[in-house]
């Protein structure tokens, strides 16, 4: 789950991170307001959406007036913004973050990721900061700082000051960044966070006194611990996920949706890799990934066929199912019971193995339903490959 970069701050203000003073607005008026309030002589006006690449796109604009804010926000509020990760339609952008501006000396990149390697949180530093890290990481990967964090004893000292150190940080500035690094580890690890992001952390000038604020921030945090994490769960933005991955959420469902038009519905993330994998071997597109995980009771089964007949590319079900913890019966009935109450017209390519096989073949048989079963995945994927093809 992502959150906006002004949800990002504020929740980094609460763990004594500085940032600019600033606020959120949903109108013209409201951001001309908000730079009132803030006070001062130039802002920065910024487009707040779930994606990356913004300033590039013009979704962050300078000013110099309260007018100019008026205008800039008009401008970005109600318009679709394209970015290098948004895709060629665009996010609509529905607020805007209002900040003072900064004089910035230097910028640095500040990141804290889970290493797969290392099954570890990593501190990432460059003091290339604001650009993306990825394009420093390819043309200069020594410009790239690592250090990994044992979860039994946290973040030290030791280890901010060798990486504010690595990025040429020094004096009283190292000592914000130990402060400041630390903070952020401790947000990240108590929220849940799989990532977070500082792009660019920078030295400010104020008063005649060097200090570090972070001036952008993104946070990614793990759906499957939002039960546990009420106050993040709260930051969601609906409008900008697909709401049937967020209805599939509600239900105990893992879907992602694709560009293709096979619809699957998968007991098992691996097995729903592979299903996917079979159908693009034989020339087809799948619509989407979707687990129905354990236990699947004849009602999930129902929900998944809904949420994935929400898509209208949709032209055939997959169903690849083999039970463990699973029953084959009680996904039988769970297909019958959504083609009688969904009244599914696209056809339902059905293998099934495992625990009850029989027992759930024979549900099918009896239903006086035309399901087409199968014996194995691939014989499933290209059966609906040829369906789909006509």
């Amino acid at each position: 789950m992502n959150i906006h970069e002004y949800q990002a701050k504020e929740l980094l203000k609460t763990y004594g991170v500085s940032v600019p003073a600033g606020a959120v607005a949903y109108s013209d008026k409201q951001a001309a307001q908000v730079a009132e309030e803030i006070g001062g002589s130039r802002w920065v006006v910024k487009a707040q959406i779930h994606a990356g690449g913004r300033g590039k796109a013009g979704g962050v604009k300078v000013v110099d007036s309260i007018d100019e804010v008026r205008k800039a926000a008009d401008t970005l509020i109600g318009t679709h913004l394209v970015t290098h990760q948004t895709g060629p339609e665009g996010t609509l952008v529905q607020r805007v973050w209002i900040e003072q501006a900064s004089q910035i000396k230097q910028e640095y990149y500040l990141g804290f990721v889970i290493d797969r390697a290392t099954q570890r949180i990593t501190l990432i530093a460059s003091a290339e900061g604001g650009v993306e890290i990825e394009e420093v990481a390819k043309h200069h990967p020594e410009k790239i700082i690592k250090e990994v964090v044992d979860p039994a004893i946290g973040l030290l000292d030791f280890q901010c000051r060798k990486v504010a150190t690595s990025i040429g940080l020094k004096g009283k500035l190292m000592q914000q960044a130990v402060k400041l690094m630390k903070s952020i580890y401790r947000c990240m690890r108590d929220r849940d966070a799989l990532q977070a992001e500082i792009n660019p952390l920078a030295v400010v000038s104020s008063d005649g006194q060097d200090r570090l604020i972070v001036l952008d921030a993104k946070f990614n945090f793990d759906d499957n611990a939002l039960y546990r994490q009420a106050a993040v769960a709260e930051l969601r933005d609906l409008a900008e996920e697909d709401p049937k991955e967020v209805e599939a959420t509600g239900h105990g469902l893992n879907y992602i949706a694709l560009d293709g038009n096979i619809g699957c519905i998968v007991n098992g993330a691996g097995l729903a890799m592979a299903s996917l994998d079979a159908i693009t071997l034989h020339g087809g597109k799948p619509a989407n990934f979707l687990d129905v995980g354990g236990g699947a009771s004849p009602e999930k089964v129902t929900n998944a066929c809904r949420i994935v007949l929400e898509d209208a590319n949709v032209k055939c079900i997959l169903v690849n199912i083999f039970a463990g913890i699973n029953r084959c019966d009680w996904i039988a009935q769970g297909l019958i019971q959504a083609c009688n109450a969904l009244q599914i017209k696209v056809p339902l390519i059905v293998r099934l193995a495992g625990t009850n096989v029989e027992e759930g073949r024979k549900i099918l048989a009896e239903s006086g339903l035309s399901f087409i079963t199968v014996e194995n995945l691939d014989a499933a994927a290209a059966k609906a490959v040829e369906i789909v093809n006509g």
